[in-house]
């Protein structure tokens, strides 16, 4: 393998690979799902033995973060001997391997997970009600996820808090959440609902611009930008009043594609080049016909073909969504 960074057509390098180590979850978030899901055969699935391949291909390349997503990325069986093999990367071309996780198996995994070089995560809370929480998630139990975050923080990881923002869903407790958060040391970090897949959800009335949130808030706290970066889309600022962090992710109302450095692998191999688009890459065909070359030609015909960005548009003409599959598909 050489060495040449991925570079795409419009001059970005791709630094951070998403992984998706499988589509299955243990909730049924309302903005995510269909309550009725249709997973992938287990047959279909990337080997870990061919995750680690594939991330080996994009660290030689110069890739230095890589995040496990879902689905939910801890129900997947023996998900530690993935996690493990991957943290003995870094400082070896590897700068940061995190998660992104709904926390319901924190409580299990928490030790494991600092233990095998993880230091970050993302824990996606809505609500701190509990029975909203449970309307949300469909089947999830927020006492179970708050043992989890406790059990991550006692073993030495930071915690970021995502939280999806919707218009009379949870729009009432944007600030006891960022409260909740901030007071613990974690940051929070509000994302724009994406029109991804059918869901149980009317995206057009539960739709939340985030810039109207941040004048809202802007009205009763200080709020000062950062210049901050993780790696992701988020742009942050500080909030005085409360000592904490404070992210706003808008694929909608404001795009950050200009700067994206990150791609996509699903469980099976395809590499998306774009979250809303369809422009991909079979890896696993890729590596399984023709080794580590086939790989390394997979990744140049990948940076030719990523496009330039999304064009999500939500509106009463078009509230279909804009790709079918949905985001626990493409990795959260």
């Amino acid at each position: 393998m050489t060495a040449r960074p991925l570079i795409d057509s419009f001059g970005r390098q791709i630094s951070y690979l998403r992984i998706s180590v499988t589509d299955r979850c243990d909730f049924r978030c309302v903005y995510c799902m269909a309550e009725d899901m249709t997973f992938l055969p287990k047959k279909d699935v990337l080997s870990f033995e061919e995750v680690e391949a594939i991330a080996g291909a994009f660290i030689a390349r110069g890739t230095t973060k890589i995040r496990l997503t879902g689905g939910e990325p801890l129900v997947r069986r023996d998900i530690m001997d993935l996690v493990r093999s991957l943290g003995g990367r870094i400082g070896n071309g590897l700068d940061e391997l995190t998660l992104t996780t709904n926390g319901s198996q924190l409580a299990k995994y928490a030790e494991g997970l600092f233990a095998s070089g993880v230091r970050r995560l993302n824990v996606s809370i809505d609500t701190l009600d509990p029975v909203r929480f449970a309307e949300i998630t469909r089947r999830g139990r927020l006492d179970q996820v708050l043992e989890g975050v406790e059990a991550a923080q006692a073993a030495g990881l930071k915690i970021k808090i995502n939280m999806v923002a919707m218009r009379g869903v949870n729009d009432d407790e944007i600030e006891p959440m960022m409260a909740w958060a901030h007071g613990r040391g974690m940051g929070l970090t509000l994302i724009e609902g994406m029109p991804l897949g059918e869901v149980g959800l009317d995206r057009v009335d539960t739709y939340l611009p985030l810039r109207e949130l941040h004048e809202r808030l802007s009205r009763r706290y200080t709020l000062t930008k950062l210049d901050k970066r993780t790696g992701g889309p988020a742009r942050y600022v500080h909030v005085a009043e409360t000592g904490g962090t404070l992210g706003f992710i808008t694929p909608m109302s404001h795009n950050f594609c200009e700067s994206c450095n990150r791609v996509r692998l699903t469980a099976t191999g395809q590499l998306y080049l774009c979250l809303g688009q369809d422009d991909q890459v079979n890896l696993r065909d890729a590596w399984r016909e023709g080794g580590a070359q086939g790989l390394d030609a997979a990744l140049d015909h990948a940076m030719i073909i990523k496009p330039k960005g999304h064009d999500f548009v939500l509106d009463r003409t078009r509230s279909e969504p804009a790709v079918a599959r949905h985001m626990s598909v493409t990795g959260g």
